[in-house]
């Protein structure tokens, strides 16, 4: 048998059923040596694409026979699933090639021409023949697996690559349109936030407006923008937002304080009864709904039972700072003072920057005349909400009341200029020129609240003793009449006025009304 298989030039592997002509037990000489090692060299050369670290094992029985037995052979499911991710690799890199980029670094699929694409065919199924052949399948054997796969491969046209590259391209600009859409949102809210938590209420509702229906119409955007409305004491548009609010978010409790609070300002009784009873009914564990309420019963001027609420407030939860703020009202209602100051201080210990609460302290200190602090109180709350015309208002009642008559005059012009329309200033500012005698500038001021508040007997009452300090006898008389229509209690107090029109003026407390 030997040197049969060194005559002949291309070895033919013995069949197996020949196999037991061959004796392995003894060991091997030199020639059976140098068989076996051209027998490896030209039957058992591995495939290009198979990387293996070890010598590659024989295909049948009887060449194992002719290896050492004391090393185990590799198991042909092994060559062959190398073989087929041989193939499936080849395949991708083929598809790879067909991808290029452009100058501008964008890739796309290059359209391959038909030439090409039978040069790939033929590329792969040469291919896919070594790989067989080296796990020892001859081509008619191949796999029905392998024969499958190759009648499978697909080259792409042109027309599917260039829909899949529009398909690719509509979901790219799709998916930045929605994050360009969700950053320019956020962006809008952050700036209307920000305004608003530095009380720019005005750019604040700007910002908000600029929203979409679908945004703006949303619990927390009204909330805001009440909210906004409510600093710049601009009520009826505050109650509008925050109704809205209510309409789109039934479930929502945070902003009705804030609302309850604009009921009471509007003295909208029926209304804020109404909002009361709603509220207790849904939701009795939140805080915000005993505000509602002892904000109900502190507009029936039932200032105890409001307290007993607004405790109750606080019992839920002892942060909330507006529930602090408004027992301090009623306190300083009830002219408890000391009890109304440490409410608050309680509101400031829990938020500095609740301008409602430094606004109480300045209330209080002006209600016992001490003009210093309530002047620093009125400044620190005007420091913290720039935009509030009454706040600004009262800080000109204090430095005029500290014999600061001209500094009151800047500043209650300063509130004309964020409120044309308010009337308390022009009352202050009527009583800062009666107290440098600029008579005439008072009246005035005076004419223009009366417009305003045409029921005010108070108002005919002040512009009565003006005329009357003017000379103008027949214009006093008429201011007291309409003043004793208005508030027929007070009659002792304008007929004592009236029978003194021929003597000298003195000063008489309008207080009284």
């Amino acid at each position: 048998l030997l040197p049969t298989l060194f005559e002949t030039p291309n070895l033919t592997p013995i069949a197996q059923e020949q196999s037991y002509a061959v004796n392995t037990s003894k060991g091997t000489n030199r020639a059976f040596q140098r068989a076996r090692k051209v027998v490896f060299r030209n039957y058992y050369q591995p495939s290009p694409d198979i990387t293996t670290s070890t010598t590659a094992k024989p295909r049948s029985l009887f060449w194992s026979g002719l290896s050492d037995h004391s090393q185990k052979t590799q198991p042909s499911s092994q060559l062959q699933n190398k073989a087929l991710f041989s193939v499936a690799s080849n395949q991708t890199s083929q598809q790879k090639n067909m991808i290029s980029t452009n100058k501008k670094g964008k890739s796309y699929k290059q359209t391959p021409t038909p030439a090409q694409q039978k040069l790939a065919q033929h590329s792969y199924q040469e291919h896919q023949q070594k790989s067989c052949a080296a796990i020892g399948y001859h081509t008619e054997a191949v796999p029905s697996l392998l024969i499958s796969q190759s009648k499978d491969v697909n080259l792409l046209s042109s027309e599917d690559m260039n829909n899949d590259d529009d398909d690719n391209n509509e979901e790219d600009d799709k998916r930045l349109d929605a994050v360009h859409f969700v950053l320019q949102l956020l962006c809008l809210l952050g700036t209307a936030q920000w305004h608003l938590g530095q009380f720019h209420s005005k750019k604040a509702i700007e910002f908000f407006q600029q929203l979409s229906d679908d945004q703006y119409h949303t619990g927390w955007v009204l909330n805001q923008v009440g909210r906004a409305y409510f600093s710049m004491a601009d009520y009826s548009n505050a109650i509008r937002a925050l109704q809205l609010m209510e309409q789109v978010e039934p479930h929502r409790m945070a902003g009705l304080q804030v609302l309850s609070t604009a009921l009471w300002q509007t003295k909208r009784e029926v209304e804020l009864s109404n909002l009361a009873q709603r509220v207790t009914d849904f939701d009795r564990l939140a805080p915000e709904v005993w505000c509602v309420v002892g904000n109900c019963f502190s507009l029936q001027k039932e200032h105890e039972t409001a307290l007993v609420f607004f405790r109750r407030s606080i019992q839920l939860d002892r942060s909330f700072t507006y529930s602090h703020t408004l027992s301090g009202h009623e306190y300083f209602a009830n002219e408890d003072f000391e009890k109304a100051i440490g409410c608050f201080r309680d509101a400031i210990q829990a938020d500095e920057r609740h301008y409602n609460a430094w606004y109480g302290l300045g209330a209080v200190y002006y209600r016992q005349e001490k003009f210093d602090l309530a002047e620093y109180h009125f400044h620190k709350a005007c420091t913290i909400n720039p935009q509030s015309s009454v706040l600004i208002c009262h800080l000109g009642m204090a430095q005029n009341a500290n014999g600061k008559p001209f500094e009151s005059l800047d500043t209650l012009q300063a509130a004309f200029r964020l409120d044309p329309h308010n009337p308390q200033a022009h009352y202050q500012r009527s009583l800062v020129f009666q107290a440098l005698e600029r008579y005439e500038e008072a009246l005035v001021e005076l004419s223009k609240v009366r417009d305003a508040a045409p029921r005010e007997a108070q108002i005919h009452f002040a512009m009565g003793r003006l005329h009357k300090r003017l000379g103008r006898t027949d214009k006093a008389l008429r201011c007291f009449l309409d003043a004793l229509d208005l508030d027929p209690k007070d009659t002792n107090l304008i007929k004592s006025a009236m029978e003194k029109m021929d003597e000298p003026d003195v000063e008489e407390e309008i207080s009284a009304f």
